[in-house]
């Protein structure tokens, strides 16, 4: 074991990341393993460097959901509604971070505790309606529920509502501020609610083991950790990469761009063809990439046939979760990466996806430096009308919840909840559903229609398709490829256009005209 953890220490942190991509690949645990240990104030409760990001963020938009993040949750089953409630109050009651409000202390963001009050769930019965009408109020319940804001200087950041639809078929609305949460930490909460529903109807104890820290201990921890030479591996790197002046994505706007940056959003999606979706893992694997890579790598092409533009800053999310006490956590950890990639017509595919393969293992070597940091550290020309560094992010999701069957009761987690706001200009995200590969891409409507949306969509499954094809194409060759397919595709739309006028000409009918 020794000598195993010497050699991996000695792995440069290309090496490293790429190490532990394939540990997560096969499904293998690579959290560090290092003590955080526990607050020596208990009654203190520091803010994480992102949670302080998000608080500041949120002072500038107060009423905006845009940092909501909601959840809807299928229940199938004999449902105990009481058992449910009381699951819901102890995940509360074990996560120090679910029970804590936002005020300013002296000039500074603090958190305090809610007094302890009972997490309430009211219960809304839809049964009287017919399943249509259900369908219809349960999404405008959830609407409702994911836009409407938290007063995060006031009330518990956690609010839950359930939909009775069936005495054996209900919907749990399950709303969290981000400044408390993450995607991650939706599966601790409904792995935890599982369990304890479970015990709570056997008349058992949890079976959940204590929490070896709370939030509020890594937020402490990471304060201490990430300084003198941490800091400096960290900064040293970031700089280097954001090193000059950092480009702005100027892709082409159907509005014009408001004076400060709006968040009124929509999304728009597409599934991959299932022989696309096999061809891009199979490809990925054969070059030895991750199907992030790859998909990135396309990403790129598209960006740049758009803007024309050769240096592109893409960003993405990781779940920073690599402390083994942070697995268990619900809490804000998720950091935010730039990726920086020039991109060459010259160049051929496998080269450039070589290219982004570095990019991406260095960025995830040095994911630990909170992105408010880097912000603040190489502190760009700000403008009110864009987010800082980059405007576009990429995202794949590729670990989705399997339904949970317990005491009776099936759980599925259900599509998100679209609450109309995007934080940026576009966010693409990658799915892996049971129906194949989804590219969904949520986009600000201040800025775009949604037939350049789906539009764009397009174009994203044309040039993957032309990378299976040919991957040895020259970046050149693919946006040429492309250019040939929209003028395609402009041409059809003008034919289909013309034969509907035709058809409607035909339909007219002749009025007789008499010659006195």
């Amino acid at each position: 074991m020794k000598d195993i953890n010497a050699r991996i220490a000695a792995l440069s942190p290309e090496q490293r990341a790429l190490f532990e991509m394939r540990l997560k690949q096969k499904g293998l645990n690579s959290a560090t393993i290092q003590s955080i240990s526990k607050r020596k104030d208990t009654n203190s409760l520091p803010l994480s460097f992102n949670q302080q990001m998000l608080w500041f963020l949120h002072q500038l938009a107060p009423q905006s959901p845009v940092y909501n993040i909601p959840v809807a949750i299928l229940l199938e089953g004999q449902l105990n509604v009481k058992a449910l409630e009381q699951s819901l109050n102890q995940i509360r009651q074990r996560h120090e971070v679910l029970q804590t409000c936002f005020q300013m202390v002296e000039g500074q963001p603090m958190q305090e505790r809610v007094a302890d009050l009972t997490l309430e769930m009211p219960v809304i019965d839809l049964q009287e309606f017919a399943e249509s009408k259900q369908q219809e109020l349960v999404q405008k319940l959830a609407k409702q529920e994911a836009q409407c804001p938290f007063d995060i200087s006031r009330e518990p950041l956690l609010r839950v509502k359930l939909l009775r639809l069936r005495e054996t078929k209900y919907v749990m609305l399950f709303t969290m501020h981000h400044i408390v949460s993450d995607a991650w930490s939706r599966g601790v909460i409904i792995r935890e609610l599982a369990a304890l529903y479970k015990a709570i109807c056997s008349n058992q104890p949890s079976p959940l083991a204590e929490l070896p820290i709370q939030y509020a201990d890594f937020a402490a921890w990471q304060r201490e950790w990430l300084q003198g030479e941490v800091l400096e591996s960290q900064l040293s790197y970031w700089k280097k990469q954001l090193e000059g002046k950092l480009p702005v994505i100027n892709l082409p706007t159907d509005k014009p761009r408001t004076d400060v940056q709006t968040f009124q959003g929509a999304r728009r999606s597409l599934i991959l063809p299932e022989s696309l979706t096999k061809e891009l893992k199979s490809f990925s694997q054969q070059q030895e990439v991750t199907l992030f890579t790859t998909l990135l790598a396309g990403f790129y092409i598209l960006i740049n046939w758009y803007t024309q533009q050769e240096d592109i800053l893409v960003g993405t999310d990781v779940a920073n979760r690599t402390w083994a006490e942070t697995e268990v956590l619900i809490g804000f950890f998720i950091n935010q990466l730039v990726l920086r990639t020039k991109v060459s017509d010259n160049s051929n595919f496998q080269e450039f996806l070589m290219q982004v393969r570095e990019v991406t293992l260095g960025a995830y070597s040095h994911q630990s430096l909170p992105f408010s940091k880097l912000v603040e550290v190489i502190n760009p020309a700000r403008d009110l009308s864009r987010n800082p560094i980059f405007q576009v992010k990429f995202v794949l999701q590729n670990t989705p919840m399997p339904p949970l069957e317990i005491a009776g009761l099936t759980i599925t987690v259900l599509d998100d909840v679209d609450n109309g706001t995007v934080p940026l200009d576009l966010l693409l995200d990658m799915i892996e559903t049971d129906k194949g590969m989804a590219a969904m891409l949520r986009y600000n409507t201040d800025l775009f229609n949604v037939n350049s949306i789906d539009n764009m969509l397009k174009n994203l499954v044309q040039v993957l398709t032309t990378i299976i094809q040919n991957p040895t194409s020259t970046i050149l060759e693919i946006k040429n490829n492309l250019t040939s397919f929209n003028r395609k595709q402009t041409e059809s739309h003008k034919n289909q256009r013309k034969a509907s006028e035709y058809q409607s000409l035909k339909k007219i009918k002749r009025k007789e005209v008499f010659l006195q």
